[in-house]
């Protein structure tokens, strides 16, 4: 059996750990256990169900959350405290889908003059989940609680480069969930089309890159099995003339901007600042930086930024800081670095502002997902909004000003699936409100009711008044409403 290694992209010379590889030829039994799987899981009741969930979470102890953390940060470069939140929060994913199940999952009924309309929910079957690496916990959670407290079964394929962490969580999870319920597989792409191609995977649920996106979306249209996408962003953030630009607000925007290497979809990659107060916010930001942005080991107290994933990702963001200075952009490396010698022989992208780039500069247009940001200049409100609506990606945004009834006017205006006001990335998040993208940056939606009613059908149950016990009749091909 082959094995899936991975490094360690502080010290690439080490190997964390590793997995052993799923094969073409395994797809087909691990579908058909979870086929199986799903007839029993979902004929057990919703609160059955939500029962069964809650005590497996339960295993989850203290002990095994420090565990976790130790794996994914030694695996994709997540500080160590950000990778405890992480396993922490995914947990707490799962039992708020518990605890919504009920109101959201529950027929709705009309009993009146016109009939009894019954409209209920039913599972999918086999639900497949295929998740990034950057965020590898929170983004397979996010997919494995709602389709399980919704009567799915899943098979959850991981990155290859961040298996380990997520793998010990959801086994553990699954140890106490009836056999087959909650599946993780690895492997390459062939594996991976095998499973979307499979005529019993029923949904397939992705996040990541757009070039993969439309290969599964191509695949899963010829089978038409019905997906939900949560793709790319290059995420404006939005400073009006009144933005109140303390130090706590510059703290925010900092990490939300460099946090886990600048390698989030919603990180701020855009900063968008009115043109008085340009020189100022420039100053107050690079200071954030050097308070909040430090860059070393992350396994180390205090670091908030650690390497990018892979040396392909660093020669890649070195070549955008290049392509920045040669369009003209003037380069300034921030944070404080706390161990020159680590960030020399880890796959370490210093993390820079650009200023004095034109619109058409790739680190602008394009989405850079690494430490780097532009920061521009802006003279009104009309040609801000233009300028940030002005890209195929619509995934996440922030407006900041001290006037909230404004922000929120203007944040209407913005294309983007998700809008912060006054904060941005993962200090505006929670767990109500629907996440997703608009535009290409994807469909569906994760958390709130809608990212539980995304793992769900609907069904409609009709008695017409006229054909119920006791009804007048009527005629046998009559359209609705008429004599």
């Amino acid at each position: 059996m082959n094995v899936i290694r991975r490094e360690n992209p502080t010290f690439p010379d080490r190997i964390v750990g590793e997995v052993n590889e799923t094969s073409v030829a395994d797809v087909d039994p691990i579908v058909q256990r979870s086929h199986a799987a799903f007839k029993e899981w979902s004929g057990l009741s919703l609160e059955q169900r939500c029962q069964v969930l809650a005590d497996a979470a339960d295993l989850v102890t203290p002990e095994l959350y420090d565990q976790i953390a130790t794996l994914m940060c030694a695996e994709v470069g997540k500080p160590l405290p950000d990778s405890r939140g992480e396993a922490m929060y995914s947990v707490s994913l799962l039992r708020f889908n518990i605890a919504q199940a009920s109101k959201v999952l529950a027929d709705h009924v009309i009993d009146d003059e016109a009939g009894k309309l019954v409209r209920t929910r039913v599972a999918f079957g086999v639900v497949l989940a295929i998740t990034p690496w950057n965020a590898p916990i929170v983004l397979s959670m996010l997919k494995v609680a709602p389709a399980l407290v919704a009567g799915n079964s899943i098979i959850v394929k991981p990155s290859p480069q961040a298996p380990l962490a997520v793998t010990l969580l959801l086994e553990t999870i699954a140890a106490g969930l009836p056999d087959g319920v909650l599946q993780v597989v690895h492997g390459g792409p062939e594996a991976g089309d095998a499973f979307v191609t499979h005529p019993l995977v029923r949904k397939i649920a992705f996040t990541g890159g757009d070039v993969v996106a439309r290969h599964i979306g191509v695949s899963a249209a010829r089978m038409i099995t019905p997906t939900v996408m949560e793709l790319g962003g290059n995420d404006a953030a939005i400073f009006l003339e009144d933005a109140l630009l303390d130090d706590a607000a510059f703290d925010r925007i900092a990490l939300a901007t460099f946090m886990m290497g600048g390698q989030v979809c919603m990180a701020s990659k855009r900063i968008y600042v009115h043109r008085g107060a340009y020189d100022d916010f420039v100053a107050g930001f690079i200071a954030a930086c050097k308070r909040s942005v430090i860059i070393g080991d992350p396994m180390i107290e205090g670091v908030t930024v650690g390497p990018v994933v892979s040396r392909a990702a660093q020669e890649r963001l070195e070549k955008l800081v290049s392509d920045s200075i040669a369009a003209g952009g003037e380069v300034i490396e921030v944070g404080t670095v706390i161990d020159e010698e680590v960030v020399a022989n880890g796959y370490f992208v210093r993390p820079r502002v650009v200023l004095n780039l034109t619109d058409e500069a790739q680190l602008v247009c394009e989405e850079q997902f690494g430490p780097l940001v532009p920061i521009q200049a802006y003279d009104d409100i009309e040609e801000v909004i233009a300028r940030a609506n002005a890209t195929e990606l619509g995934l996440a945004a922030s407006v900041w000003s001290a006037d909230e009834d404004r922000a929120f006017e203007i944040a209407k205006r913005i294309e983007s699936g998700f809008v912060f006001i006054n904060t941005h990335n993962r200090t505006g998040m929670t767990p109500r409100a629907p996440f997703g993208g608009v535009k290409k940056s994807g469909f569906g939606r994760e958390y709130g009711d809608e990212g539980l009613l995304d793992y769900t059908q609907n069904v409609s149950l009709h008695a017409p008044a006229a054909y119920r016990p006791g009804g007048s009749g009527g005629s046998a091909n009559a359209y609705p409403g008429t004599s």
